[in-house]
């Protein structure tokens, strides 16, 4: 029988522009870990496994992250999933502790990126996207605009040609999360904009002008994952919050065979992802009240809307109409400002929105907090690709 599994800490920095944070990754994985583990009460001593994510680094930096934390010999295995590695090693962390491996485990992230577009690092083997960008091009021609917007802004495209979603609806994302982020003392960005100013600021990739965009980050992130058992001894239920679904979903052949921008950009994985974490949960989208989605640029949480059943297939932008994607509506989504304001730190990303649904689930969330949040649902996805949802709800 498999066990319960609990988030019993989180912990975070705050996230910076690229060149602007002081320290290094080790300082910030340092001040993350020793953020979830207080909020844990628990010493490192008690982690028996970690699970440490980054896309940018040498191949042992996830040692390296956590040795600031103690040297006691621990795995500590090293995760990379692109945009999703943070919840990557969230989902191994549990992993562990719901077979029974063991009791108390660690999921880390952290990245030190590079100001600007994200690019190859390597053009002497095969880009891992290869067949995702072929895929691409075979249904529109290649433009000038860096790799990322162009995908998720042609995906915006095929919406509002299918659907009749307009590049307002879009802008409206980026102003709302833009809004969100005002109240976070964690977000890269905490400055208020018009819908005016979303709209009018420089076109990257057609619908998506910058501030639809997530930027470079640095910074950091952590929880700390334990078993029914481990919450029992160490009194900890005041604290605890449970991961009552998770699944992680790869590519599958529909992501390349079908002609569709927004399935080359992971829409098929979400939705698999999601179904099987509501099913786990024995929940589903209407049973939670706040969401942090992967809202890499504004089009694509337009359209996740659609892949997590919070709208029917083609409706996302209904929910933009009717505002119901933000406080006063049937859900909050990305009360953290999402990645398009708070930050997108690759490594860390899925554990910030962990860190935020388990404030949101235990009240703790300040200026942020949702009303009457029982259940949280987290959507993180990595092109090239997989795609990991979480639900959430308090313990019992």
């Amino acid at each position: 029988m498999s066990e319960r599994t609990f988030v019993v800490g989180v912990g975070m920095t705050k996230f910076d522009k690229p060149g602007t944070k002081v320290g290094d990754y080790p300082d910030w994985a340092k001040e993350a870990g020793e953020k979830a583990l207080a909020d844990a009460g628990v010493p490192y001593d008690s982690v028996e496994q970690a699970y440490v994510g980054y896309c940018y680094g040498e191949s042992t930096s996830g040692q390296r992250a956590v040795y600031g934390l103690g040297l006691t010999g621990i795995p500590v295995v090293n995760v990379n999933n692109n945009c999703s590695t943070g919840s990557s090693a969230l989902y191994l962390a549990r992993q562990a502790v719901r077979g029974g491996l063991a009791e108390c485990a660690l999921a880390l992230g952290f990245e030190k990126m590079e100001k600007g577009s994200l690019g190859v690092k390597y053009t002497d083997r095969t880009n891992p996207m290869d067949k995702h960008v072929t895929s691409m091009f075979e249904v529109r021609a290649p433009e000038a605009s860096p790799p990322a917007p162009q995908m998720f802004g042609n995906a915006g495209r095929e919406h509002m040609e299918r659907y009749g979603s307009t590049a307002d609806h879009m802008a409206w994302i980026g102003w709302k999360n833009h809004k969100h982020s005002v109240n976070n003392p964690y977000a890269q960005f905490q400055d208020e904009y018009s819908l005016e100013d979303v709209k009018a600021a420089k076109m990257i990739h057609d619908p998506l002008t910058k501030l639809q965009c997530s930027p470079t980050s640095d910074g950091s992130a952590a929880v700390v994952v334990a078993s029914e058992r481990f919450v029992d001894e160490h009194g900890l239920w005041d604290r605890a919050v449970e991961i009552a679904g998770q699944a992680m979903v790869t590519d599958m052949a529909s992501t390349f065979d079908e002609g569709s921008c927004i399935k080359i950009v992971g829409y098929d994985m979400s939705r698999e992802a999601a179904n099987r974490a509501y099913e786990e949960a024995q929940l589903g989208p209407e049973d939670v009240q706040v969401v942090e989605l992967h809202d890499c640029f504004s089009a694509n949480e337009l359209i996740t809307y659609e892949a997590l059943g919070l709208a029917a297939e083609g409706e996302g932008h209904q929910l933009v109409d009717s505002e119901d994607t933000t406080y006063g509506g049937r859900w909050v989504v990305n009360p953290s400002g999402g990645l398009i304001s708070k930050g997108h730190p690759l490594g860390a990303t899925g554990l910030a929105q962990c860190s935020e649904l388990t404030w949101q689930i235990r009240g703790q969330a300040d200026k942020r907090q949702v009303e009457g949040v029982t259940a949280g649902l987290q959507h993180n996805i990595g092109l090239g690709g997989a795609a990991v949802v979480s639900v959430y709800r308090r313990a019992a």
